[in-house]
């Protein structure tokens, strides 16, 4: 079982955005297509990896340490902080949008430094810890040439339809009774087809099955464990999470409130419960709101 603790980053990000795929199936598993309905959720890459992001203001985006912080951006650093550059659409469905009509905000990011994959402590091959910003609007961004349009600076409100998530009072989760529903949102991959794959060893993406955002409803699962102080668990027989779905939000049932951000699943296939890190405890508030702070980002 300690093999089974997968992260759910997307290695798709400069691949499955170039193939002009057809609609593609769920990718929240179990999900639907989300459309408009949390448009402050969005696609982030760095041209290597690919995840998803919850918008809090203009200027902060909450994401997962383990999306970014292992691979070197194919967008470069930002030439005042030297923070890796990560760019991100709110385009609901991203795949299906030609290259030319994709507009891209580019910001830098940040990882809480206590993330270390393997550290001890931690769970096997996968750390506590798991939470990351993007700042939008530093001195020092630049952008691409490119058929799509990047963009430096805070995020305009019309990009979210002048809707943001919110983060979670200090130690909200503890106060949910089991079953509370949650929501998922986000742009993993949904279908397997069986055999070798760029994912691993047991599977492989299908065509257009990212890049789309999809919302599925799940609730909280009984975990009285070590992971509990610094980890939600969800049910996989209800709305689960996939690679690419990495950093996503977990909603408190009905709202914008983050609970949460997907870490990892219990298996390789995507089947299994998703883990993610609680974004409610003092330590990880303290975090998210100083780094924003230092980077003149605010939530």
């Amino acid at each position: 079982m300690r093999r089974l603790l997968t992260p759910l980053l997307a290695l798709l990000a400069s691949v499955g955005l170039g193939l002009g795929l057809s609609a593609p199936a769920n990718a929240v598993t179990n999900g639907t297509y989300d459309g408009n309905n949390h448009p402050y959720v969005a696609y982030e890459d760095n041209l290597v990896s690919a995840c998803t992001g919850t918008l809090l203001s203009p200027t902060v985006m909450l994401t997962a340490a383990h999306c970014f912080t292992d691979s070197t951006s194919g967008l470069g650093t930002n030439t005042t902080t030297g923070a890796p550059q990560v760019r991100v659409s709110f385009d609901p469905n991203l795949i299906n949008t030609p290259a030319a009509q994709r507009a891209w905000y580019v910001g830098a990011y940040y990882s809480d430094p206590q993330w270390v994959i393997g550290a001890k402590g931690g769970l096997p091959h996968f750390d506590t810890h798991d939470v990351a910003i993007i700042v939008f609007g530093e001195p020092g961004c630049h952008t691409p040439t490119s058929a799509s349009t990047y963009l430096c600076g805070a995020i305009p409100s019309s990009a979210t339809l002048g809707q943001y998530g919110d983060l979670p009072t200090a130690n909200l989760v503890d106060t949910l009774a089991i079953n509370t529903p949650v929501d998922s949102v986000g742009y993993g991959v949904q279908g397997f087809v069986n055999g070798g794959g760029p994912c691993d060893p047991n599977c492989k993406k299908s065509a257009g099955d990212s890049a789309t955002r999809f919302f599925a409803p799940t609730t909280l699962v009984a975990s009285n464990d070590t992971l509990s102080d610094e980890f939600i668990k969800l049910h996989s027989n209800k709305g689960g999470t996939c690679f690419g779905d990495s950093g996503g939000p977990n909603l408190l049932g009905g709202t914008n409130v983050v609970l949460a951000v997907n870490s990892f699943v219990a298996n390789s296939i995507c089947s299994g419960n998703t883990y993610s890190y609680r974004v409610d405890t003092p330590e990880a508030l303290a975090w998210i709101t100083s780094t924003a702070a230092a980077h003149g980002g605010t939530v």
